[in-house]
């Protein structure tokens, strides 16, 4: 097959099969035909190609510069020869001579296929940035095509989109023919072809989840406040809404957990928690860290920074496992959090004698003298005094009109 048919060919291939214009191939070919000329058979000499678009012939052309004397003769003519070519040559401009095709015959064909391959890649590259790039943000359907390494290889219909390890959530496992959906996180420009880059540990990947399958977030009437997530664990988010007759949580989760389930059940059985968003940092707080109880919340606008603490008990459940929930509780609500275990004062036996006999003494009638023998006597509540009787308090050391009083005293006290 002659160069011309060849060239013609690939014209017309590269036109139906690619979507490249002929005009922009015969472009591509030329100068790369040229720009290797320059550097091989005619040695830094400039030339002009032409590519008929019909046929596919193919010319070419030395270009010199017209001069009145020659320093360079591979790219000067000087003006007394360049007249015997064109009778209106004049110094300073250019005249050109018809090189035989043949003489470039030896690399027009490796040239050209290798301009077209790097057209093809260019044509490719800027297919798929015009597809997708107003999809960044949003999530694709793709079918795996194969894993190496960790990294995932899918197709979103023709095209191929590469879903990085560490963009994976733990734990998944993924073969070929696996549907899988994720967020389409960016386009890699900067690499020689354009990488389509997937996620789905993103914590957008959530947000966006969310989006589709709330229609309140879709809308606007109930709004993210924050978000957080340790992916293939567990998710915090936080909502809000203007409107007084949404239950912003409830909207979220659906009928019966309908909603929050399926997203769950996408992220593989992550666990998601949705509070409802206050104003009040203490208030917000409390509802963030449940089931957790806090106490003695101290808040710090200044540094944006909250102290409290938790009961013994609650310590674990308030910090969580590997720190997550104290982790992901600060970075949804967007305050710092310093959490520590409640002090509790451990009473001495004197504190608990001293707080029983002021308990008498407070009972009208009682002396702190008569407290005193009445604890000393083992008698430190008026539960403990029920079944006790005149009789009883002689037998402690009470005078009998002393143990008398008492006993009125103390009666009076219980009927009221």
């Amino acid at each position: 097959m002659s160069t011309s048919s060849q060239i013609l060919s690939v014209l017309e291939y590269m036109e139906k099969e690619k979507g490249i214009s002929r005009a922009d191939m015969i472009e591509t070919i030329s100068e790369a035909i040229r720009t290797a000329a320059l550097k091989s058979i005619t040695a830094g000499q400039d030339i002009r190609v032409e590519i008929n678009p019909r046929t596919g012939q193919l010319q070419a052309w030395a270009v010199f510069e017209i001069v009145d004397s020659v320093s360079d003769p591979r790219n000067q003519m000087h003006i007394s020869k360049a007249l015997l070519i064109d009778n209106k040559a004049e110094v300073g401009s250019v005249v050109e001579t018809e090189i035989d095709p043949a003489l470039l015959g030896r690399i027009v064909a490796q040239i050209a296929r290798q301009a077209i391959m790097q057209r093809i890649k260019l044509f490719e590259k800027e297919k798929i940035y015009d597809d997708f790039k107003n999809r960044v943000g949003d999530i694709v359907s793709c079918v795996v095509h194969h894993v190496d390494n960790g990294n995932v290889y899918v197709e979103i219909g023709n095209t191929e989109a590469l879903l990085p390890a560490r963009e994976c959530i733990y734990g998944e496992e993924y073969a070929s023919g696996d549907r899988v959906r994720c967020l389409l996180l960016k386009l890699n420009t900067e690499s020689r072809d354009t990488d389509i880059i997937l996620s789905r540990s993103h914590v957008n990947f959530v947000r966006r989840l969310l989006e589709i399958e709330v229609s309140e977030i879709a809308d606007g009437s109930v709004f993210i406040r924050g978000i957080a997530r340790e992916p293939g664990y567990r998710t915090k988010i936080c909502v809000d809404t203007k409107d007084k007759n949404i239950d912003p949580v409830g909207a979220c989760v659906g009928t019966r957990g309908v909603r929050i389930k399926s997203i769950v059940r996408e992220l593989n059985g992550e666990k998601i928690d949705v509070i409802r968003y206050y104003d009040d940092p203490q208030k917000l707080l409390c509802e963030a860290i449940k089931p957790a109880i806090p106490k003695n919340v101290r808040v710090n606008e200044a540094e944006h920074r909250i102290y409290f603490e938790v009961a013994e008990g609650d310590l674990a459940v308030a910090i969580g496992k590997r720190g997550l929930n104290a982790k992901l509780t600060s970075k949804m609500i967007n305050w710092r959090l310093d959490i520590s275990k409640e002090s509790v004062a451990v009473d001495n036996f004197d504190d608990k004698l001293e707080r029983a006999v002021t308990g008498w003494a407070d009972i009208p009638g009682i002396t702190k003298e008569v407290a005193h023998k009445l604890v000393a006597a083992g008698i430190t509540d008026v539960e403990a005094f029920e079944s006790v009787d005149t009789d009883d308090l002689a037998n402690v050391g009470f005078s009998q009109k002393e143990a008398e009083q008492t006993v009125q005293c103390i009666r009076e006290f219980c009927r009221k």
